[in-house]
């Protein structure tokens, strides 16, 4: 998560706006999913069902495969999870390590 930039107190009319624009740019990519994420390492996969811990504190909004160490196919089943707030329910048709993006 981005932290707030502190504000120099001026009377520079320029540099006040500055500060202003750098806030509102920073407030905007707070707002993305992404700027809220983590990537899992070393995640174990076996063949059917999985569920890991995502980590988050929150909703899961997204999951991206970042690595994957074996070929295989890999898809959620979060439509019918009773806890997204703390896991990702995956499919996997084989067994697999693979590092996830969770956001």
């Amino acid at each position: 998560m981005i932290r707030s930039v502190p504000r120099v107190n001026t009377n520079n009319r320029d540099l006040s706006l500055i500060q202003d624009y750098i806030t509102s740019a920073l407030t905007d990519l707070q707002q993305l999913p992404l700027s809220d994420s983590t990537i899992l390492t070393n995640v174990p996969l076996v063949v059917g069902s999985n569920t890991i811990n995502h980590t988050l504190a929150r909703r899961l909004i997204g999951w991206v495969i970042v690595r994957k160490r074996a070929a295989t196919d890999i898809y959620d089943t979060q439509d019918s999870n009773p806890m997204p707030d703390k896991t990702l329910l995956l499919y996997s048709s084989a067994v697999a390590t693979v590092d996830i993006l969770v956001f």
